[in-house]
């Protein structure tokens, strides 16, 4: 299974980035928790290059919570602050805000000392479905930016207003053209952040397994009540059966139970898993 995507709107978004990059204070990096390095695209190296940036580990929720405080430790460098969140509850980007005003304290300053208000401008950007729209939200105190829980969602630029000194801009999900490492490739789709319409799901319901049988066994056997000591094929057949996913003649139904796989992974079922240690490898783009 070979996976790519990179519809031409992303190459848009990108083009929009770069024309109103010139006018932004700081960055906001969405990524999602479970998978931080893979969600670090290229194209965006020269947009944080010389900014202030916060990253944002999202989805925190989702992700061994001792790793999420390595990546943070890891992220957190010159210029550049770190914090995991759970967008989706209300309020819990304070600390968000609080980053953004440490890292642009010289401006804020600076304005002050004239007596006017400085309004920070702030670029948020990411991966698709790293929940940057619910990001934007929560800071917003309410919903301006559309959201969806797939990737492709959001399109256009949106600048909105967090507060009186503090403007944002939710910039579209974007990909780079080519997905070369495809452990990244699949560790994006297992997440949603490749449209699922263009993957085989079967496969990668698969491809899931067999990493989650190799690392986090406990998982599938947690979740399914199933002992893990056989091929991918053949746990997915035991997972249909467990679930009851079968059809007359007494047939599996396998799609039924490869969508179930990859939902109960995206939404947490099998527990808090980190498909990246923050001391795997390296990260080009930090």
């Amino acid at each position: 299974m070979q996976i790519n995507w990179y519809p031409g709107h992303m190459t848009k978004s990108i083009r929009m980035m770069e024309e109103n990059i010139k006018f932004v204070d700081a960055v906001i990096y969405v990524l999602d928790a479970r998978a931080p390095k893979s969600c670090m695209n290229p194209n965006f190296d020269k947009f944080i290059e010389k900014l202030p940036v916060v990253f944002v580990l999202n989805k925190a929720d989702l992700a061994n919570d001792e790793e999420v405080v390595k990546w943070k430790k890891r992220l957190c460098t010159q210029n550049r602050e770190a914090v995991s969140v759970n967008s989706t509850i209300s309020k819990t980007s304070a600390s968000v805000v609080a980053l953004l005003k440490k890292l642009c304290a010289g401006k804020i300053n600076k304005f002050k000392q004239k007596g006017v208000k400085a309004t920070v401008r702030v670029m948020i950007m990411g991966v698709p479905n790293t929940g940057k729209s619910t990001l934007t939200n929560n800071l917003c105190g309410k919903a301006k930016a559309i959201t969806g829980n797939k990737a492709g969602v959001t399109r256009g630029k949106q600048w909105v207003k967090v507060s009186d000194t503090i403007e944002v801009m939710d910039t579209p999900g974007t990909l780079y053209p080519k997905l070369s490492d495809q452990t990244v490739a699949k560790h994006l789709a297992f997440m949603g952040s490749i449209k699922d319409e263009v993957v085989d799901g079967y496969e990668l319901a698969l491809a899931l397994i067999e990493e989650l049988s190799s690392r986090f066994p406990f998982a599938l056997k947690n979740r399914y009540g199933i002992e893990i000591s056989d091929t991918p094929e053949r746990i997915l057949e035991l997972i249909a059966r467990k679930r009851g996913f079968v059809l007359r003649g007494n047939e599996l139904d396998i799609e039924r139970a490869s969508d179930a796989v990859l939902d109960d992974f995206r939404k947490g079922r099998m527990g808090k898993i980190t498909l990246e240690g923050a001391e795997d490898g390296d990260t080009e783009s930090i």
